[in-house]
C-alpha cells in the first residue's frame, strides 16, 4: 500500500499527527507558569466578586490554552462520525485543536476554517499544523472572529468554540443560521469560566434556539450541542 494513504488511514495515529500533538501538548505544560502570575489577580477578582475571565485575560496571549488528549479525541470522534466536512474554530491558539479537527477533515474530504486574534499564535498554528502534514486542509485566519468568520460558507458541520469566553453567545448567534441540522457544536471552559459562560448555557439548553445541549465533565467542562433543524 502506498505509505501516504496508508497513514491517512491510520487517523491520529498517523506518525506526523502523533508526534506532533505530543510535544504540542508537552509544550503546553508551561502554561501552568503564566497561570501562575495570573494568580494573585484572579484571586482579587474572584474575592471581589468579579468575573475571573477578565483578571485572567491579560496572561493569556502567550498561553497554549489547549484542549487536553481526551477532549482532542472527542473532536476527532464526533468530527468523524457526523461526517463532519465543513468544520469552523473559534479559538485557534497554537493549532492543537485544530490538528485534532483536521485530522478528522482529512478522512472526511473536508477543511477546517480556524480564526485567532494574536499574530504570533497565527503563525505559530500555520507552523504546526503543517508539521502535521495537514496543512492543505486547514485555513486559520487571522482576526477579529467576529469579522473573520462573519462570511463563513454553509452549512457548518461541526462548531469549536475556544476563543474569548464572551464572545460565545453572540458567535452562536450569527452562526446558527450557517449550522445544517445535525450540526454539533462543542464550546469549552464551561466549569472554568462559569459566569461568564451562563448565558451560552443557558442558550444552548433552551430548545426554543434550536439545540439538545448537555455539559460533559471533560477537561475543564464542554458544552455539547445538537443543532435541531
Amino acid at each position: 500500500m502506498n505509505m501516504q494513504f496508508a497513514n491517512l488511514e491510520l487517523g491520529l495515529s498517523d506518525p506526523k499527527i502523533s508526534s506532533t500533538l505530543k510535544d504540542l501538548h508537552r509544550r503546553a505544560k508551561g502554561d501552568r507558569w503564566i497561570f501562575l502570575r495570573a494568580l494573585p489577580a484572579v484571586a482579587i477578582a474572584a474575592l471581589s466578586g468579579g468575573e475571573i475571565f477578565d483578571a485572567a485575560a491579560p496572561y493569556l496571549k502567550n498561553a497554549y490554552i489547549p484542549v487536553d488528549p481526551d477532549q482532542g479525541a472527542l473532536l476527532y470522534l464526533t468530527a468523524r462520525a457526523i461526517g463532519a466536512r465543513n468544520i469552523v474554530e473559534f479559538g485557534t491558539s497554537f493549532g492543537i485543536s485544530t490538528i485534532y479537527l483536521a485530522a478528522a477533515a482529512r478522512l472526511n474530504d473536508g477543511h477546517v476554517t480556524g480564526t485567532e486574534l494574536e499574530s504570533k499564535k497565527v503563525n505559530a498554528a500555520r507552523a504546526n499544523v503543517a508539521r502535521a502534514g495537514l496543512a492543505q486542509f486547514v485555513d486559520v485566519l487571522e482576526g477579529d472572529a467576529m469579522k473573520t468568520l462573519a462570511n463563513i460558507d454553509q452549512p457548518i458541520d461541526l462548531l469549536l468554540l475556544d476563543g474569548w469566553k464572551d464572545i460565545y453567545l453572540p458567535m452562536i448567534k450569527m452562526l446558527t443560521p450557517k449550522m445544517r441540522a445535525g450540526a454539533v457544536v462543542l464550546a469549552d471552559n464551561i466549569f472554568t469560566f462559569k459566569k461568564t459562560l451562563a448565558p451560552y448555557v443557558h442558550h444552548m439548553k433552551d430548545r426554543a434556539n434550536g439545540f439538545e445541549s448537555v455539559t460533559l465533565p471533560l477537561g475543564h467542562g464542554m458544552e455539547y450541542s445538537v443543532r435541531l433543524k
